[in-house]
């Protein structure tokens, strides 16, 4: 019977160091500590902390299928761990994302970031994460529409038989908190139409449509609609599988030589460039960004990541090339034209988007003051 894996990725703004810029080394040492003893116990069977900008991200694979309240409760308690640590050092933003008090068994919808994906394991299987910072879970929905549906993006939907009946997206409703499933192509004006949107629709998983293989799992957490107010974007996740009848890595890439905007940004109020990096430069400065994206790759084999002859586990930084160059170049330039816009739209987010920022309580400030003409 093939092994059934699930790879965890979970993320959380825990405190920063000099504002909304880096994870301080203090907060690595708790993640791996608690990392390294889960897995020591058996909780887990391979892990990799790391970060972008000022978020702490938790990569754990293990056996234990997804919403498993042991994986959460671990995340759950390295984040609360991190974050007291975060107050007595006098970070910025310290458990920022920590927006419940008490865990309920799942993280999801407490604060915290969360992609999961439970698989069969196949002779062999490449997995890619994606982490964000500075922006929001709609970030995602322009890769994922070019990975899964554009022929002119991936070469398999047009050469590769096994890709030739297509993807179908599940489409999360983020207001109304309902979803809806599309395939592509046949329903790929649709897709668009909704996943344009990128402030509500948020493609939230992708699966093969010949057999429902399950390719994609984001995370789609709001923040501000869990806080009803503002604190800090979404940050998301993203998990993909590759090869062997679905989009090579090398396709997965290709939507991030080109830089493009994002909601987000300085005080999550603004549209900006998302720059993809290296995890050495996955640290944002400038107007608290501009928002940064990191990919890593790596082998799930016999439900762990694959390992070196001394059992660390091979992770590649796949934005650590100068093939990213021109979209890093590019992200410097779009950052420059929109900071030249000051507070003034389309470089701030609409109205409806300012919704959860200080903008409210500067109009409460002066709604007595406002006369009909």
């Amino acid at each position: 019977m093939p092994r059934k894996t699930t790879i965890s990725l979970i993320k959380c703004d825990v405190g920063s160091l000099a504002g909304h810029h880096v994870v301080p080394e203090p907060l690595f040492r708790i993640a791996e500590k608690n990392m390294k003893k889960a897995k020591e116990e058996g909780l887990i069977n391979s892990y990799h902390v790391f970060n972008v900008g000022d978020d702490l991200q938790l990569l754990m694979v293990h056996e234990r299928g997804e919403s498993n309240a042991e994986i959460h409760k671990l995340a759950w308690n390295t984040f609360q761990e991190a974050a007291e640590k975060a107050l007595n050092l006098k970070l910025y933003g310290a458990g920022q994302d920590l927006l419940k008090t008490a865990f309920s068994g799942n993280v999801r919808g407490m604060g915290p970031g969360v992609a999961e994906m439970e698989i069969e394991e196949r002779d062999a299987d490449p997995i890619v994460v994606f982490a964000a910072d500075k922006t929001s879970a709609g970030a995602f929905n322009l890769p994922l529409f070019r990975i899964f549906a554009d022929p002119m993006n991936t070469a398999g939907l047009v050469i590769d038989p096994n890709m030739a009946g297509g993807f179908k997206f599940e489409v999360l409703d983020t207001v109304e908190n309902k979803c809806v499933d599309l395939k592509c192509p046949e329903e790929m004006y649709e897709l668009i139409g909704l996943i344009g949107t990128v402030g509500r629709y948020v493609v939230s998983r992708v699966w093969r449509a010949r057999d429902n293989l399950l390719c994609a799992v984001g995370s789609v957490t709001k923040l501000s609609l869990i806080a009803g107010r503002y604190v800090g974007k979404d940050d998301p996740v993203l998990i993909v599988r590759a090869q062997h009848g679905l989009p090579a890595v090398g396709e997965i890439l290709v939507p991030f030589m080109h830089s493009y905007l994002v909601a987000g940004w300085m005080r999550g109020s603004h549209w900006g460039p998302l720059m993809p990096v290296g995890v050495k430069d996955a640290k944002c400065t400038v107007f608290d960004g501009p928002p940064r994206i990191v990919a890593l790759g790596f082998q799930v084999s016999n439900g762990k990541i694959s390992s070196n002859d001394e059992g660390k586990p091979m992770i590649a930084d796949l934005f650590d090339d100068p093939a990213f160059d021109m979209a890093r170049r590019e992200a410097v330039e779009y950052a420059s034209m929109l900071r030249r816009m000051g507070e003034f739209e389309p470089a701030r987010l609409s109205v409806k988007e300012m919704e959860y920022t200080t903008l409210s309580k500067i109009l409460e400030k002066l709604k007595d003051r406002f006369k009909f003409l």
